[in-house]
């Protein structure tokens, strides 16, 4: 590799990590926010919170490259215009098509980033993190277990107990159950026990009184009780009984009969033939999103106005190659035969690219074009 492909490919790489440090931690820093309100707020440590950060920053990443790959490819080619740099290089007779090759390989580090996330890191993930949603979702105990705090273990229910003793007595209980439509009950106790029964898990209320008011006649009736047994195994979201899905399959268990990963899964094939397909045609949008970067740019050339128009421009190219992408992803779920043309937006995309670099290379083609034309 020439000492300017290093250069450019190392200034590229400088600003492509930059800024997909900042973009992870924008978007995680937002997601992070909603999960740590959810998990904590039903009882759940900061250990949690952080072991599901880390299983969704997979995920999260790879939104992210594709933007950080355009961005970068942008910041360093105004910069490279601004300082005369790439006016110098293409005086000395460098092409267009020279200059963008450091570019490409660019485009094909982050693709390959992208594969890698795409194919193993992120269904590994995603399938770690649905093992724990379930297994949290079934531990009722400890979602119950915080004193001093009003938890939601589920839609229309509220629980709360002022102090859990060091034997696992709920002083001071409160649960209010709202899931009924025709009528909301509430449970007051002075004192609580969870105790497993088989599968299940009961609430043994002690000393306490339960008030059942009637949406529709406004009736309140109350009742005191010396002892009142509550399951409380129906405010367990169940784990799902289906089989494994197919975004939490690496890209390898995809590779086959599809008719039978459908019958495994219970999905359609369509939707087997996008998930595959989408994993490969991933990375090639993001060599797409250098390139138009880069491209779109060296098109416009210097203007002491600045570069924003060019910008966008190419930021406009590469959300209509996406938008693109995104009709086309229910044509090929409704039938799996149409996988090839997920890969139509990045075909457009490098169209798109090889005419601004062509453009780039003869800049006088059209001016003379119409001389020819007016002197015939």
């Amino acid at each position: 590799m020439a000492k300017f492909d290093r250069y450019l490919l190392s200034q590229l790489l400088v600003m492509f990590g930059f800024f997909a440090l900042v973009l992870v931690a924008l978007f995680w820093i937002n997601r992070a926010v909603v999960l740590f309100d959810r998990l904590i707020g039903d009882g759940q440590s900061a250990l949690v919170f952080l072991e599901f950060t880390s299983l969704s920053l997979p995920k999260l990443i790879t939104t992210v490259l594709p933007i950080a790959a355009f961005a970068g490819a942008v910041y360093v080619t105004n910069r490279m215009s601004g300082e005369s740099e790439l006016t110098v290089l293409q005086s000395t007779g460098t092409s267009p098509w020279r200059l963008a090759r450091p570019v490409l390989v660019y485009g094909l580090c982050v693709a390959l980033m992208m594969s890698v996330l795409s194919h193993y890191l992120v269904p590994m993930a995603q399938s770690q993190l649905n093992q724990r949603e379930n297994e949290i979702s079934q531990n009722v105990t400890s979602r119950l277990l915080t004193e001093g705090t009003f938890l939601h273990p589920t839609e229309m229910v509220t629980f709360y107990t002022r102090l859990i003793d060091e034997d696992g007595v709920l002083r001071d209980v409160f649960l209010s159950d709202r899931r009924d439509a025709a009528q909301g009950v509430i449970y007051t106790a002075a004192e609580a026990y969870l105790v497993r029964n088989g599968d299940g898990t009961t609430l043994i209320m002690v000393d306490g009184l339960a008030q059942r008011l009637g949406t529709a006649d406004n009736r309140l009736a109350t009742a005191k009780f010396r002892d009142f047994s509550f399951d409380i195994s129906g405010l367990m979201t169940k784990a799902p009984t289906g089989n494994k899905s197919v975004g939490n399959m690496i890209t390898p268990d995809l590779i086959g009969d599809w008719d039978t990963i459908s019958a495994n899964t219970g999905e359609a094939p369509g939707s087997i033939a996008e998930e595959l397909h989408a994993r490969f045609a991933q990375p090639l949008f993001c060599v797409i999103a250098a390139l138009v970067g880069f491209a779109t740019l060296l098109l416009g050339g210097f203007s002491r106005f600045g570069v924003w128009r060019e910008v966008a421009i190419a930021f406009g190219l590469l959300i209509s190659i996406d938008g693109i992408r995104g009709v086309l992803v229910d044509i090929v779920r409704a039938d799996a035969q149409n996988w090839p043309l997920l890969y139509l937006p990045s075909a457009i995309g490098f169209l798109l690219v090889i005419g601004m670099l062509w453009q780039s290379a003869n800049p006088g083609w059209l001016h003379r074009f119409r001389r020819r034309r007016a002197a015939t």
